[in-house]
Formats: C-alpha cells, structure tokens, sequence
C-alpha cells in the first residue's frame, strides 16, 4: 500500500484569514462617519494665485457670461488639449498652461483674455 503525502492547511488558512481580514477592514470603512463638505463662507475663488498676482483682477461668472454673450472677451483655456477636447467654453482657444509662455503671440494683448482652467 503506497504511503500517503501529509497535506497541511496552512496555505488554506492564510487565504481565510486574508479574507476576513479584507472583511473587517471594509466593515470599519463603510462605518466611518462621513465628513460634511462646508459651503464657502467668502468668495467662491479663493487660492494662492489671489495672493500671488493681486495686480490681476478676478472675473465673476455673471460678468464672464456678459462678455461671452456679446463677444468682448476671448475665452482661453489652458487645461491639455485631451481635457480641452471633453468639454470647453464655445469659440474658447486652447493653450495649455505648460506651453502658454511660448505661445503668447498668438493672442492679442490689446484683447480682454479671460483665462480658465474647470
């Protein structure tokens, strides 16, 4: 009679316990409370560039919209062209950010240029 290999369990327990651990890790995510977005308390725009070039005024949506409507700004937006071409303001130019100082001669700087990036 041939003698029989003795088999352990140990690669069978350490993928069990794998699991409930996955398991556990999980249940205490899910069970973490979720932290309340706070809406804005001052200007909707609020970052380091304010702070870094005061000398450029901000635009607000309602003025951007007037000037889109009637034409007296040109619209440029310097996300990649691969976000520029999922979505963009109608008519807008596309410079991305990274190559926007050598490509300045494109643009008229006797134009109101209106930049975004969202």
């Amino acid at each position: 009679m041939p003698k029989r290999k003795k088999t352990t369990n140990i690669p069978v327990l350490v993928t069990i316990s794998g699991g409930v651990l996955l398991i556990i890790a999980a249940l205490m995510l899910a069970s973490r409370p979720v932290p309340q977005e706070q809406p804005p308390s001052g200007p909707i725009s609020s970052s380091h560039e304010e702070e870094t070039f005061p000398e450029i005024p901000r635009v607000d949506p309602a003025e951007s919209k007037a000037a889109l409507d009637s034409g007296t700004a040109v619209f440029l937006d310097v996300r990649s062209e691969g976000s520029f071409a999922t979505g963009h303001i109608p008519g807008a130019l596309n410079i991305p950010l990274a190559e926007l100082e050598s490509r300045l001669d494109e643009l008229d700087p006797n134009q109101w240029i209106i930049t975004y990036c969202a």
